[in-house]
């Protein structure tokens, strides 16, 4: 019983982590790679880039391991801004480019 009423009040106590709030412009285009795997999240990006005006950021979402080196390569190959890479919530990451040209 006692155990019960100290796991209750620590329950009380405890203080929920804050939702990281992600740094940068907005995504003007989120593109939904989740669950495909190399290369199709970078030939996503490539066929879909030029919807973006310049200087706006778009959003590719994919949970292939490999996304998280092909996509930076990608934006250097092709001169384009790499911003930011973010955790998703059930799963994944959220990889921001920049379009420059």
């Amino acid at each position: 019983m006692r155990f019960r009423r100290r796991r209750a009040a620590e329950a009380e106590q405890a203080v929920p982590e804050p939702v990281p709030v992600p740094a940068g412009p907005p995504a003007y285009l989120v593109l939904d790679a989740l669950g495909r795997k190399c290369p199709i999240p970078i030939i996503m990006l490539a066929e879909r880039i030029r919807e973006v005006p310049l200087g706006q950021v778009v959003a590719v979402q994919a949970d292939d391991a490999a996304a998280r080196t092909d996509i930076p390569a990608w934006c250097r190959m092709k001169s384009q801004t790499f911003v930011r890479e973010e955790a998703l919530p059930q799963g994944g990451w959220a990889f921001h480019i920049k379009r420059d040209y």
